[in-house]
């Protein structure tokens, strides 16, 4: 019974003394935003490692952020694209919160020049490029196209558009509309046409005598 009691008393002194040690660890409210050092737009979804507490949280997606934490705590911040940077909350707060404005500094990499070419050789290129076909400028082309055979065939090839076919009925028509009151006269009911006949056939047989 001794002995329980003893033990009994050890660990409400050991509670005791750990209660009062965690009471006397301060808690705060570390909130921010986290924006842009150039242009100061926010920066979203960025990584917070606390280093003293090997705890990780993420701001949302307007770069803010708010969580617990302890004064003299080192905040990690780390977010692709850009540098990691890195604060600690003050020890001397006189508040239970502590807000900061965070500035990260956007990661600019200069990646070399790199030039893709469909040619695995030079000696293939060199091939490709003697063998090519250079195409007409367009001066040359509209000398293909305006010169006398070319639009010779194009007129003999090509169809006639809705203009040209309107123009021809109409000159049909008016030609129609001239003539519909002309009779056409048959040439064997024509005196003079046989007489012309007659002086011919007499003129043939005169030149045939004379020879």
């Amino acid at each position: 019974m001794k002995y329980i009691f003893t033990l009994w008393l050890s660990f409400s002194f050991l509670g005791g003394f750990a209660q009062q040690k965690l009471t006397s660890i301060k808690l705060i409210q570390f909130s921010g935003i986290i924006t842009d050092i150039d242009s100061n737009r926010v920066v979203p979804y960025v990584t917070l490692s606390n280093l003293s507490t090997n705890e990780q949280r993420s701001a949302n997606y307007k770069g803010y952020f708010s969580f617990v934490a302890h004064p003299g705590d080192t905040i990690l911040y780390t977010a692709v694209g850009f540098t990691k940077t890195q604060i600690i909350i003050p020890q001397d707060l006189k508040e239970n919160k502590y807000t900061a404005m965070v500035k990260m500094q956007s990661e600019i990499v200069y990646l070399p020049t790199l030039n893709v070419y469909p040619w695995a050789t030079s000696e293939e290129f060199t091939k490709d490029f003697l063998s090519m076909k250079v195409a007409d400028d367009d001066m040359e082309i509209a000398k293909k196209n305006l010169n006398a055979q070319s639009l010779g065939g194009m007129a003999q090839t090509l169809s006639r558009d809705a203009g040209e076919i309107s123009a021809i009925n109409w000159r049909l028509n008016h030609d129609r509309s001239l003539n519909k009151n002309m009779v056409q006269t048959n040439p064997l009911l024509n005196p003079f046409a046989w007489g012309k006949f007659m002086q011919q056939i007499f003129n043939g047989d005169k030149t045939r005598a004379d020879n």
